[in-house]
Formats: C-alpha cells, structure tokens, sequence
C-alpha cells in the first residue's frame, strides 16, 4: 500500500511541476547567463602594454557602481494575449523581450534585471542617444494595437512607475514611448494610451495649454528635435508626434492648434 503511495505522490509531483512551472527551462536559462555575466563582472581589468613604457600595474579603484536605467520605453505588444508574448519572450528565436509585462489583469511580469540589457527598442533615437537599449527600461502592456488599454493595466503601469522613478531617479521627460523613438517603423503604444494621465502623475511630458502665440519664426521640425525626435523622416516624425500628443494618426500635416500644442510641448522640453 505505502509503494503505490509514494509511487501516487512522485507522479504527482511530476505532473503538478510540470503543469504549474512552463518557464522552468527558460528560468534555468536565465539564471545560466545571469552567472556568465557575473564572471564577466569580477575579471580583473586587463593590462595595456605599450612599446618603450613601463607596463602598468593594476590599480582597482574604489569608486564604482553599476550603471543604472535612465529612460523608460512604453510599448504595446501587438499580440492577442499575456501567454502569447511570454512565450515570444522565452523563445531564442525571437530575438525580443522587455524588462516587464502587464497583462490586461494587471498582473505585472518582471522578466529581467533592471541593471540588464533587454532587446526591446530596436534601432531608434531620441535626441543624441542612438543605443537605446543600453540605458532604457522596456515596458511591454498586453494590447494587440487596436483596443483599449483596460483599467488594472493602467493602474498596475502607474504603480511601476513611480516605483523605477523613485527607484533610479528616472526624469519626467524620459518616460516615452516606442514610436517616439522609432517613428518609422513603430506606432505603438498607439492612439488609445492614456499619455496624459501619466503625465499628471509625472511620468512623460503634456501640454497645459494651446492659447500661446506662436513667434513668427516659429519652426516645427526644429521644435520636434529639441523635444527629441528624430526628424530625419520628417513625415514620420509629425505622425509620432500627433499620434501620441493629439491621438490623431489620420494626418501628418500640423495644423495651427497642433503648432501650439508643440510649442508648449518644446518649452517644457528645454
């Protein structure tokens, strides 16, 4: 009787693992690269010999730390579910993660160390940083590019943000979005993200007014690189600007009231 008990609670052990840890491959995964870095982290600084100079000695210095997130990256998945993006995330293939998701529950997936380099921006630019990646938080909110955002993920974002901004210090003007750095190839967060009511809790730039007179010699695109865009495209520029400060993305022409909106938009950038 007490083997076919132990035999019940082995096969049990087996298939409740299994069902219940689907990422225990990929987390093993993770904690193996995590421990190649960390080897990486405690070599010792290598020496440069130069010819006809003494070669130098290794003196370690005492003033360090780990380099720390300084933006914050807002993305829409452009999938039809949580499990979906996880699984692209925990494929090799792909090619692709974030350092978190938030599912339409609002349940928030933290997939990666803060201090490590996800693949989540691509190529991009915002002002003189080209590597965005390297010094940016990726966020990563279920929403195929069409719907709404739902109210627990809204809630769960607000909550992470404040705590990485707390946390790392992170400026008002550096929580943006995808296509704000890749106007040519991307859209999302898309039209239905609530920018402003992220802006009220300090998280990313809002216009508080449109009544400015506009100076004569008022120039759009150069208004559009001081905030941070790329204007090389300049089309694609205007259309990440109104898709995220008008949530517009019919039109690409700036209208007198759109020019207020980025005028106000530009002083609270320099």
């Amino acid at each position: 009787m007490s083997r076919y008990f132990f035999l019940f609670i082995i096969l049990f052990i087996i298939t409740y693992g299994c069902h219940h840890s689907p990422y225990r491959q990929t987390n093993k995964s993770y904690k193996k690269q995590a421990k190649q870095y960390s080897k990486i982290f405690r070599q010792q600084p290598e020496m440069f010999p130069v010819n006809n100079a003494p070669n130098a000695s290794w003196i370690g210095t005492t003033n360090f730390n780990i380099r720390k997130p300084n933006f914050v990256i807002i993305h829409h998945t452009a999938q039809n579910s949580c499990v979906q993006t996880l699984k692209t995330f925990t494929m090799p293939k792909t090619q692709v993660s974030a350092h978190y998701v938030i599912c339409k529950n609002g349940t928030i997936h933290h997939m990666l160390n803060d201090y490590l380099r996800a693949w989540h921006g691509g190529i991009g630019k915002w002002g003189s940083l080209n590597d965005i990646n390297s010094s940016s938080l990726g966020i990563e909110i279920d929403n195929n590019g069409f719907e709404n955002f739902t109210e627990p993920q809204i809630n769960s974002l607000l909550v992470l943000l404040d705590t990485l901004k707390r946390k790392y210090a992170i400026p008002v003007a550096n929580f943006i979005g995808h296509s704000d750095i890749a106007p040519t190839r991307k859209v999302d967060p898309n039209v239905n993200f609530p920018w402003q009511v992220l802006a009220q809790q300090g998280f990313g730039l809002w216009y508080d007014t449109t009544t400015d007179s506009l100076p004569t010699d008022f120039n759009s695109l150069q208004a559009l690189r001081i905030i941070g865009y790329d204007i090389k495209d300049s089309t694609a520029a205007i259309g990440a600007f109104k898709r995220k400060f008008l949530q517009q993305d019919k039109s690409t022409i700036l209208t007198d009231e759109d020019k207020r909106v980025l005028y106000n938009i530009m002083k609270k950038s320099l």
